[in-house]
């Protein structure tokens, strides 16, 4: 298939989306149209909730496979949107609508990558395209739900607006919900123990604390004290105190010894409100970080979670778009980005599934 053709495709593929409400948790409607589009080109897809997948035409057991993935749910629009959200009107060189970067745009980007090897025999590598729901909400029935089901898997593509550049690396993401216990009594008399002075020398462990190694792309691993609640009126001391601890896990360290190290140093109860978003890395030796830069494009890594955290295998995300317009009013996609996040991604794999 001819690559002009599968580029034209993938941008009207994309309008279609933009037009059906996608999100978290009601993607039915375009996991139908995603299906749809590919069985009409003669390609076998399967299916569990909202989540659409299929493999190359020529799929060999005995040979590794990569994983492209990216997601077709989206929050909600904001109350700034002066336009509807799901025109995919296109203006000047824009595409406007929501979902249209974040991660529309991304999508059909693979999917397109996914149609030009589709037939293609005597690949290197099989090739598993992954349409998944409930990334914008971190939900359990997303990519979580399929991975099991999709077989082993040597790398992955996680899509979501890089510019095309390759993040490398991504944060993950501990939540703590921590405790401190003291003795309630009269605020009058010298009685309990206050929970609340228990928990000032915890935080300022939080505070301060430095962990010893050092991620080569991020640096330190970050803690941020974000809530904190105690007491219930002025003249009774308080019996607990509660706060919450945001940690920005970096590829250094995994979540479990992050916590483990964390629950030596402190005196309250530390319970983690989830340990799914896992710090993420890929070696930027890895052929297909090399075939990126080799076509210009910039490492880094990524201090925003995406479903790259719930992969246990080297992954890089990459895709057309810029961050910075996700999520936002009126949000757009230049038409040429999705030309160019086809071409990308396509070339990104060649020198990796042909050799």
């Amino acid at each position: 298939m001819l690559l002009e053709n599968i580029q034209k495709e993938s941008l009207d593929l994309l309008r279609q989306l933009i037009r059906i409400q996608s999100f978290s948790k009601e993607e039915d409607r375009t996991a139908n149209l995603i299906a749809q589009f590919l069985e009409e080109r003669g390609i076998k897809t399967q299916r569990k909730m909202n989540n659409v997948w299929a493999y190359n035409k020529h799929f060999d057991a005995s040979k590794p496979t990569v994983l492209l993935n990216s997601h077709h749910d989206t929050v909600k629009p904001n109350s700034g949107y002066t336009r509807d959200p799901y025109d995919a009107a296109i203006e000047g060189d824009k595409l406007f609508g929501l979902g249209s970067n974040d991660a529309g745009g991304c999508l059909v980007s693979l999917i397109g990558a996914f149609l030009y090897y589709y037939e293609q025999e005597n690949l290197k590598y099989n090739i598993c395209l992954a349409a998944t729901a409930e990334e914008e909400i971190s939900g359990n029935n997303g990519l979580e739900l399929v991975l099991p089901d999709l077989g082993e898997l040597e790398f992955g593509i996680v899509g979501e607006p890089t510019e095309m550049n390759l993040a490398i690396a991504e944060r993950g993401l501990l939540v703590l919900d921590c405790v401190s216990h003291g003795k309630a009594g009269h605020a009058a008399r010298e009685e309990g123990e206050n929970a609340i002075y228990k928990a000032l020398k915890d935080i300022e462990w939080f505070r301060n604390y430095q962990f010893p190694k050092v991620s080569e792309v991020f640096g330190p691993l970050k803690m941020t004290v974000t809530i904190i609640n105690a007491g219930s009126q002025h003249n009774v001391v308080p019996a607990n105190c509660t706060f919450t601890v945001d940690v920005r896990v970096t590829d250094a360290y995994t979540n479990e010894e992050v916590l483990e190290i964390i629950r030596a140093n402190v005196d309250c109860d530390v319970t983690p409100r989830s340990i799914r978003l896992k710090p993420s890395s890929i070696d930027k030796n890895h052929p297909v970080v090399q075939a990126g830069v080799a076509l210009g494009k910039t490492t880094y890594g990524s201090p925003t979670t995406s479903d790259q955290a719930l992969l246990d295998i080297p992954s890089v995300k990459c895709g057309p778009g810029f961050s910075g317009r996700s999520h936002m009013a009126d949000e757009f996609l230049y038409v040429r980005e999705v030309a160019e996040g086809v071409e990308g991604y396509v070339n990104m794999l060649k020198p990796v599934v042909l050799g």
